[in-house]
């Protein structure tokens, strides 16, 4: 019997590798940086090497620093920041261009262009996407059009279209494999949800050749082994699904209507909707939970383009803190904002707004105002921007939320999450383990190659650490909310 499963994490700003054994514990995390690019204004990129070699780096640092033998890994699960786009030479294996970023902005002209076209309704229709520059296709798109050469190359089938997870997948495997999952196909705004198909008419419209597309498999099968010159055995490469849904499997939101809210660097509400797809009439994103043992699961989605990342702003850019729990101080030392409220727009507004215009402010500034009040503030928006999502998702679904499972790295806030239960006048539930993404990887490769015989294993490991309750007012909370709508009244439709 093999002891572990290791779930490889690739996310926006670091890459993870975390070793999970059979009671669900994470025994171990390996976790690296990487550089982060800005070539232009609104333009975000990666160089896919920089994820590669960072996330192959802490694979082999995570097996050194626990002593673990790769004979002892039963599988490899990959989780991973959606929507990153990246093309590569097939021969070669080298990247074309640089990854171009989920949060990139470069090609929402072209997105603007395809409303005023009239093609919203059709590709919504299809991909249960809003038409976005947040999405695959026109950055893929950009790339062919703006690289030179890069074109007539995947015309002639020499190029590899993959989302960060099929990148990993073929350089672990040695090039041998290319492949995607339901879940980050479904991200692309290429994939049609309901025939579970690439679609050619929307492959026709954005110019993009089919033979440069990876094979969609499922999300907890063996998709390939990785080469022993990569990582110095073959194992199983059984699990695979984008951060959100692996967030969603992994909090053990297994049955309709189970909800959970993912604090990453964005910020991601996902709720479950069962094997029947519902199209949201109200600003949120249809789209593919995951896929295992030949059925789909659907999920409703609202999307926070900044979530934790505005307190990477606050550190960065503003210099106004040195880390995330000096921000979460600082906003304790204040009983509330002052009336200072952030609006987080900095790449645009996601659900249910969908205003590539919008941008960011702070408003309600006094000379009374200082770095706490900023910083609660910042902690605040995202709390806000979740009730946007929460209000929109239970118009959409007709059910009431009763809780909302949370992770990722900001849910440790406590200030924060407090916040969030009484601007929701919800619980809001915070697992023993609040790194469910990995967990969620780790738990679809466990499953495919029976180092768990069931989800009923895995319904007995999940475990509560706390449950927030609400505390606030009425009054108060309408209060609070009303300023916050006034708020992003002044940031919306900044660039026409």
């Amino acid at each position: 019997m093999k002891n572990y499963v290791i779930a490889l994490d690739q996310g926006t700003t670091s890459s993870r590798a975390v070793l999970v054994d059979k009671k669900g514990i994470i025994q171990g995390v390996a976790q690296e940086e990487y550089p982060q690019h800005y070539p232009k204004e609104k333009w975000v990129e990666h160089d896919p090497l920089d994820i590669w070699n960072s996330q192959i780096n802490m694979f082999r640092e995570l097996l050194e620093t626990k002593k673990v033998s790769l004979d002892d890994v039963a599988a490899l699960g990959i989780t991973n920041q959606r929507e990153t786009t990246i093309l590569w030479d097939r021969k070669t294996g080298e990247p074309v261009y640089n990854a171009i970023v989920w949060q990139c902005r470069r090609t929402a002209d072209f997105c603007q262009q395809l409303k005023k076209w009239g093609l919203e309704e059709k590709v919504q229709s299809k991909t249960g996407l809003k038409i976005d520059a947040y999405f695959s296709a026109s950055k893929i798109r950009w790339i062919l059009d703006n690289v030179g050469g890069a074109r007539e190359m995947a015309e002639r089938g020499e190029l590899c279209f993959g989302t960060v997870d099929t990148w990993l997948i073929w350089k672990l495997t040695g090039g041998k494999v290319h492949v995607t999952d339901y879940t980050n196909a479904s991200r692309t705004m290429l994939y049609n949800i309901h025939d579970l198909a690439w679609d050619k008419e929307l492959l026709e419209l954005m110019e993009i050749p089919r033979a440069i597309l990876p094979e969609v498999k499922g999300c907890s099968e063996i998709l390939g082994m990785t080469d022993k010159k990569v990582c110095g055995a073959e194992i199983p490469i059984a699990g695979l699904a984008g951060d959100q849904q692996a967030a969603l499997f992994g909090q053990m939101c297994l049955g309709e209507g189970c909800v959970k809210n993912t604090y990453g660097t964005g910020c991601f509400m996902l709720m479950n909707t069962g094997e029947k797809p519902v199209h949201s009439e109200n600003g949120l994103l249809t789209t593919i939970a995951w896929g295992r043992n030949g059925k789909i699961t659907y999920a409703l989605e609202g999307s926070i383009f900044m979530g934790g990342a505005v307190i990477q702003w606050l550190r960065d850019n503003l210099g106004i803190i040195s880390s995330a729990p000096e921000c979460n101080r600082l906003a304790e030392t204040v009983e509330d904002t002052g009336g200072v409220y952030l609006v987080s727009a900095f790449q645009g507004l996601g659900s249910p707004y969908w205003d590539m215009g919008a941008r960011a402010g702070i408003v309600g500034l006094t000379r009374g105002a200082n770095k706490a009040h900023i910083c609660r503030a910042a902690l605040e928006s995202i709390a806000y921007r979740t009730r946007e999502i929460v209000e929109v998702m239970e118009k959409d679904s007709g059910l009431k939320l009763q809780s909302v499972k949370v992770d990722g790295g900001a849910s440790r806030s406590n200030i924060l999450m407090q916040f969030q239960s009484d601007i929701l006048d919800t619980e809001v539930v915070r697992p023993a383990s609040i790194e469910t993404t990995a967990l969620g990887a780790a738990y679809l490769a466990g499953l495919a190659v029976g180092f768990w015989e069931s989800v009923e294993d895995l319904k007995v490991i999940w475990a509560e650490d706390r449950c927030f309750e609400p505390a606030m007012t009425e009054k108060r909370r309408e209060e609070l909310f009303a300023g916050w709508n006034h708020a992003v009244g002044r940031c919306l439709d900044w660039e026409e």
